[in-house]
């Protein structure tokens, strides 16, 4: 079975002035179809930084980021932004929706960027909307929503495409103790249900035990817990 992501001696660093900072130290390490990951760390180690590497949003220093057996930075910026779209949703820790549109438009949006017909978009807008408790709320803009109902938006955005793995950053860390559970037991069930391979950023170890491995990143380095 092929890997959705694999990491292959990856290392990042940047240079102010004569100061040289090593954020990633050859980071080996592969995330399976269906498979839910976390990678846990304090504040400021590095995490985020390696899911902007896995996504090709950033450029590593040396080392390889394969996404579904392809090489991201082997790819021009045309095919990587088709590579991310394909293969990878995301959900940060703030939603980043356009406040201007409703919920069902900030949903459909991936799929209208593909160029798929705006009925069918709009129509499995609303399904997943529903599947995630917002059937109330789809014509409500972001600024009309709880925190927690902005978070099941960004999420459904995410997971409309059906991408073969989830992203997410500190993806409850913004939310109250009880929208976080919610919020978390629906990337899972979304997870199981669809097989989409989940990969989470967190320093919460209650979240990270929930999945089935943990890596803990320290001291530039990915370490099995």
């Amino acid at each position: 079975m092929s890997n959705i992501i694999e990491c292959r001696s990856l290392c990042f660093s940047y240079s102010e002035g004569e100061n040289k900072t090593t954020v990633l130290d050859n980071l080996n390490f592969e995330v399976k179809p269906g498979e839910k990951v976390a990678i846990i760390g304090q504040s400021g180690c590095g995490k985020s930084t390696l899911l902007n590497l896995i996504a090709g949003l950033d450029k590593s220093s040396t080392g390889d980021v394969l996404i579904n057996n392809s090489n991201i930075a082997k790819l021009n910026e045309k095919d990587r932004t088709e590579l991310r779209s394909k293969n990878l949703g995301f959900v940060y820790q703030f939603h980043h929706l356009l406040n201007d549109f409703s919920s069902l438009y900030n949903v459909s949006l991936p799929l209208l960027i593909k160029g798929i017909d705006k009925r069918k978009a709009v129509k499995l807008a609303e399904d997943i909307l529903k599947k995630v408790g917002l059937e109330k709320r789809l014509k409500h803009k972001p600024s009309q929503l709880s925190g927690g109902e902005r978070q099941r938006v960004a999420i459904a955005r995410a997971m409309i495409s059906e991408p073969a793995c989830l992203l997410a950053d500190e993806p409850t860390g913004n939310l109250d103790a009880n929208n976080a559970k919610d919020v978390l037991d629906l990337i899972v069930e979304l997870n199981d249900s669809k097989r989409t391979a989940l990969l989470i950023v967190t320093h919460d170890l209650s979240i990270a035990n929930m999945m089935d491995r943990k890596l803990e990143l320290s001291n530039q380095r990915l370490i099995e817990v």
